[in-house]
């Protein structure tokens, strides 16, 4: 790793996908606007020697962590909805438990100790209130099984609510290596040919690239019983590498650096292998250029590759009223190619940590959940702000440590699960507060009328349940509270079912039901 500096001597091939979030490595050089590296990056070909020029508590890395710390998780609509009818409730409890005496003593009504303590224990709202815990474990653990770790039952709950989902492009929506996809015959050259000698060339390359030209042209290289071949390895200051053998030499490399060994040769760049390069970078590739005894045959296409099924699964997404959105530190160019290919409804190119903090910042201000999936260092603090923060397994610890959940499988779409669990959270949370807001004021009805009721006969219309006596209403109000709690935990834990389907449908399907009981309402009368 590399500290934050300035390249006095040399020149080196750089990775700088944790901080920028493009895949393609860069070349960083002494002397002129390319010389600056970045703490966190590394050195992937050559040497550099490197002055430290930033001061203590001003690196890059710093400044991540203060990014880190100024971010902070809103309360979600649900949360508060629920902390104010909790607060209702409780509220209203207090009010009657602390009038409860004085009224007694003026309906010259004795309550006894222990009637109070029953009372109390009766009252409280500690159906909903008992149950929240299991039903954030319940989530949890449902999240654990689809490979997700989250750090409180809330950030799951949350997932179920979100509007908006960012995801980084390098490792999230794209596999985070660039892959051999095409080869491009020069004109009069057999595509043969030329794909035996990319493989040839591809040899002894370990990178990622070079397997994925072995496997693409799908020859084993030890089939090819070559004598004495030399490797040329890959240099940042050469951009190109090669084989020689017998009276061959093989180079593969970047545009400029193979068209100047053509050059220099006094043999000419092909026209069409110019435009093949042009139309290659337009549709966010990297073009590799390969000659044969210093003259083209051919070019090499890499694309980001897209991870497998993630349109369809940004498609379901979408029916689910999700917004996606792809944040990357590429061009404009390259980001709406893969935009394009995956499927996301939006991009952000060129990206720095702080837009992708104040994008979020945005639409939380315009009243909107945010999901924030990444796996790099620049996207620390975006998964800090975000209200739903889910950082890969296969990311920087600063992205573990940001985020509040961790994605095993390194899947961007895995947030289909966690939506759907958080769904299921809140529909039976919903389920399980309706109940309790009944069950509370039964209570209310079922035990307060029995009180008073033989002091004050009015209350008798009142007395729905009929009950004769106040020991009997607080008997059987705590042998109900008794047993409902622990015949709800299973409900809790299983929680209810949920079928992912758009908000129009669901109105139809409810208002379906509606006009159902309405008509059937309408024979009964």
């Amino acid at each position: 790793m590399l500290p934050d500096g300035e390249i006095i001597e040399g020149l080196a091939t750089i990775d700088e996908s944790a901080i920028t979030g493009e895949s393609a490595p860069v070349i960083r050089e002494a002397g002129g606007d390319k010389s600056s590296v970045t703490g966190g990056t590394k050195v992937l070909s050559d040497k550099i020697k490197i002055k430290v020029t930033t001061e203590a508590g001003e690196s890059f890395l710093d400044k991540m962590i203060a990014l880190v710390e100024g971010a902070s998780r809103q309360k979600t609509p649900n949360e508060i909805a629920l902390t104010i009818l909790l607060a209702g409730f409780t509220l209203v409890f207090i009010i009657v438990t602390i009038t409860l005496k004085p009224f007694a003593d003026y309906a010259q009504t004795p309550i006894t100790i222990a009637a109070f303590i029953s009372l109390f224990v009766c009252l409280i709202p500690t159906t909903i209130g008992g149950l929240l815990s299991a039903i954030g474990i319940a989530g949890m653990d449902r999240a654990l099984r689809a490979n997700v770790i989250t750090k409180s039952g809330k950030a799951v709950e949350t997932a179920g609510d979100i509007d908006v989902l960012l995801l980084d492009k390098t490792g999230t929506i794209t596999i985070g290596n660039r892959k051999a996809t095409n080869f491009y015959p020069a004109n009069g050259i057999d595509k043969d040919h030329f794909v035996n000698a990319s493989v040839l060339r591809s040899m002894a390359d370990e990178t990622p690239e070079g397997k994925s030209i072995i496997e693409l042209a799908d020859i084993i290289p030890t089939t090819y019983n070559l004598e004495n071949p030399r490797f040329i390895k890959f240099t940042a200051e050469t951009r190109s590498s090669g084989i020689d053998y017998a009276d061959i030499k093989i180079r593969k490399g970047a545009t400029d650096a193979i068209k100047t060994i053509i050059e220099k040769a006094g043999n000419t760049f092909p026209d069409e292998i110019a435009e093949r390069v042009r139309s290659i970078s337009s549709n966010g590739g990297t073009p590799l250029v390969v000659a044969e005894n210093e003259r083209v045959i051919g070019v090499i296409e890499l694309q980001d590759i897209i991870k497998p099924g993630i349109k369809e699964r940004f498609e379901r997404l979408r029916k689910m009223g999700i917004k996606t959105v792809m944040v990357t530190g590429d061009n404009p160019l390259t980001a709406k190619f893969i935009a394009e290919k995956s499927g996301v409804d939006d991009f952000i190119a060129e990206a720095k940590p702080e837009d992708k903090m104040n994008y979020i910042r945005k639409e939380q201000s315009e009243g909107r959940l945010v999901a924030m999936m990444g796996d790099g260092t620049n996207d620390a603090p975006a998964l800090a702000q975000a209200d739903v923060g889910v950082a890969m397994n296969s990311g920087t610890q600063a992205a573990k440590e940001a985020g509040n959940m961790v994605d095993l499988d390194n899947d961007p779409t895995k947030l289909i699960e966690v939506v759907e669990i958080g769904k299921q959270l809140l529909m039976t949370r919903g389920t399980l507060t309706t109940f309790s807001i009944a069950n509370d004021v039964a209570k209310y009805f079922a035990i307060v009328p029995a009180l008073f009721i033989a002091n004050i006969p009015a209350l008798q219309n009142l007395n729905v349940m009929n009950l004769h006596s106040p020991e009997s209403a607080i008997l059987s109000a705590i042998i109900f509270n008794a047993l409902i709690i622990p015949l709800l935990i299973p409900l809790a834990l299983k929680g209810v079912s949920y079928k992912p389907i758009g908000a129009s449908a669901l109105l139809r399907r409810n208002l379906l039901f509606m006009a159902l009981e309405a008509f059937w309402f309408l024979l009964l009368v």
